[in-house]
């Protein structure tokens, strides 16, 4: 069998081939459309690993037979961006120009690009994992399209799984799949990573036993005991950031400043650290610390401003901070529940108490009758309904179990010791 990686010798090769991304790709779909009358805007691929990013670039330019430049932004800067651009403007027809993770250019490199898009030079395509609204600046964004790439389904990966089932026995090699749950577990829904964990479980078994058969405790101990050959693409960022997040939500000021410097050391963006803190502030520490929010925002602006290498000492500073903060979920959960309450009770007009009445008709009409300005009353406080009739009484926000939202707790039920349970 060729010694190509099995992820890269069953790398689709037309929008047939392809699996999952229907919302894109399956008839009269936006990128079918466009790619049946060869009319390809520039466009930022947003979505997890494995997803099928790279394979979709690839597929365009062969469709629609373009010259195709591939750059990655781990290695390459503004030099490469104009050699490349350089050689586009030579061609008879606009070439394709994929910049893959696009979230790591700085803003220099950015700007090195929106000539040639603009000027048709190049198709542009970016690929990232990141919000491509933080991450790429605003007038390259507003020459691209944005396309969301989904997570695979069970079903993709079934189908993912059958591929590969039937290129070993059209080698000669019978394989079974008797359990899928830990390949599909430890894939994590990525087919880069879901092609890489068949072929190391299938390359340890082929010698031992005929046919291969496939369960999970054998996949989960392959692959425990490959992880390095496992991750070849360096999909351990994943694990790694979520393993500092869960470390400073645990914290663990010893974990998280470890956790961090593993991704110091292997490279990883420090903005993508400090949004992830920034994050991390209001949903796992929200009102219990206040002042983690601020810090948070203001790490990630230092970082901004000061770059590499001393903004790890920033990093640093603010990791053991969030890490040694009291927790409190209490605003993530309160967002969520409202949420589901506004999914479920629709659009319920808004009483007529709380609208304003800036013509004469509204206020003949009813709005703002009944509205009691707060500031009128003692302590700046008084006890009238602002939820909608069939919500009245519902609790979204309960306060954490921590010193500074137990102070809390107690002035809202003082406050409202008739109305709201806290």
């Amino acid at each position: 069998m060729n010694h190509e990686p099995l992820a890269e010798l069953l790398r689709p090769k037309t929008l047939a081939e392809f699996i999952g991304q229907e919302h894109l790709i399956s008839p009269g779909a936006i990128l079918y459309e466009a790619l049946k009358t060869a009319k390809i805007p520039s466009m930022i691929l947003w979505g997890p690993p494995g997803t099928g990013k790279t394979t979709l670039a690839l597929i365009i330019a062969q469709t629609l037979s373009r010259p195709f430049f591939h750059l990655s932004a781990i290695n390459s800067g503004v030099k490469e961006v104009r050699t490349v651009i350089e050689e586009a403007k030579q061609l008879a027809q606009g070439a394709i120009l994929f910049i893959d993770e696009i979230h790591r250019f700085s803003k220099s490199q950015q700007d090195s690009l929106l000539g040639a898009v603009e000027k048709g030079f190049v198709v542009l395509i970016g690929a990232t994992t990141e919000n491509p609204s933080f991450e790429v600046i605003t007038p390259l964004l507003s020459r691209c399209q944005v396309y969301i790439l989904k997570n695979l389904t069970e079903e993709h990966l079934d189908l993912l799984t059958q591929r590969a089932l039937d290129y070993f026995k059209n080698h000669g090699l019978e394989v079974i799949v008797e359990e899928k749950e830990a390949l599909y577990r430890t894939s994590g829904g990525d087919a880069r990573k879901l092609y890489n964990a068949i072929e190391l479980v299938v390359n340890f078994l082929k010698n031992k036993e005929t046919p291969v058969v496939i369960n999970n405790s054998k996949t989960l101990h392959i692959i425990q005991q490959n992880l390095a050959i496992y991750d070849k693409a360096g999909e351990q960022h994943y694990d790694i950031i979520s393993a500092f997040i869960k470390s400073v939500r645990g914290s663990d000021p010893n974990a998280a400043v470890y956790w961090l410097a593993r991704m110091i050391e292997g490279g990883e963006d420090p903005l993508f650290i400090a949004r992830r803190m920034l994050i991390l502030a209001a949903e796992d520490i929200g009102n219990a610390n206040p002042n983690a929010l601020l810090l948070a925002n203001t790490c990630f602006d230092a970082v901004n401003k000061i770059g590499w290498p001393e903004s790890r000492i920033i990093l640093s500073q603010t990791a053991i901070y969030l890490a040694c903060s009291p927790k409190s979920n209490s605003a993530y959960m309160a967002i969520n529940q409202a949420q589901e309450a506004v999914r479920k009770t629709g659009d319920i007009p808004v009483p007529l108490s709380l609208r304003n009445a800036p013509t004469a008709l509204m206020k003949e009409a009813g709005y703002s009758e009944g509205y009691q300005y707060a500031h009128n009353y003692p302590g700046h406080f008084v006890p009238m309904d602002f939820l909608p009739d069939p919500l009245k009484g519902v609790l979204f926000y309960q306060p954490g179990d921590n010193l500074r939202e137990n102070e809390t707790r107690i002035r809202l039920r003082n406050l409202w010791k008739n109305k709201y349970n806290y």
